[in-house]
């Protein structure tokens, strides 16, 4: 099995892709979904979050207010390395568990859906093939503005405060084209998804595994010998 990221910007239709391939049958890892979990109540991250930002930060059910603590660590960069240090661990410690759990089951390759995969590289190293979706920056202004509630001047911002797009793009070993239709971008995803199927790069992730495995055996068998004797 060989890991795949999936990446693109606000309003560029990096969900609707990941939504295409999960209905392909791919295993879908999103890093927003772990991202919320590993901070839900009575988790080590959670507990470590309360005690350095307070429980002001808290809705009244006891979760945490996202929207309050992203205010927060936005007008402070020490506070956000501060949640990093405590969020980023338990995410990565999270995804590899499901890295595991699809190996196990014999997949040829797992998604894994990070937004900001190349702001932060931390998990690009581990990666056979990255993937953007993309749109022209004119799409993107509009479909933001639509699904939000914008102006302009407020989409540009959003726009403006991440990664652009265009330098993703350049980044990606694989390029998903967003700006037309539905179809024409889920013509591109059965295109990819066959490429990716038809790759043999499972099979050296399998080998190296094997290997392992094997190597470690007979090391645990050598030093049991030695006990024995």
């Amino acid at each position: 099995m060989f890991l795949v990221g999936l990446t693109g910007g606000i309003s560029s239709g990096k969900s609707t892709v990941s939504s295409m391939l999960r209905e392909l049958g791919c295993p879908i890892i999103d890093a927003d979904v772990v991202a919320r979990k590993v901070v839900e109540p009575h988790t080590p991250a959670y507990s470590r979050i309360v005690y350095h930002f307070g429980p002001e930060i808290l809705l009244e059910n006891g979760e945490i207010d996202r929207q309050k603590l992203g205010q927060l660590i936005f007008t402070s960069e020490e506070k956000r390395k501060l949640l990093n240090s405590i969020t980023h661990p338990e995410i990565h410690k999270a995804m590899l568990k499901e890295i595991l759990y699809y190996f196990l089951r014999g997949y040829r390759y797992v998604v894994l859906d990070v937004p900001l995969l190349f702001e932060t590289r931390r998990l690009t190293q581990f990666l056979n093939h990255t993937v953007v979706v993309y749109c022209d920056p004119a799409t993107q202004l509009s479909r933001l503005m639509q699904r939000d509630g914008l102006t302009q001047e407020q989409a540009e911002q959003r726009v403006a405060a991440q990664m652009p797009l265009n330098e993703k793009r350049g980044l990606a070993n694989h390029v998903i084209e967003n700006s037309g239709s539905r179809e024409d971008t889920h013509r591109q995803v059965l295109r990819l998804h066959t490429k990716l199927e038809d790759s043999m790069d499972f099979l050296l992730v399998r080998v190296i595994a094997i290997a392992a495995t094997a190597g470690l055996s007979g090391i645990l068998l050598y030093a049991a010998k030695i006990l024995l004797s």
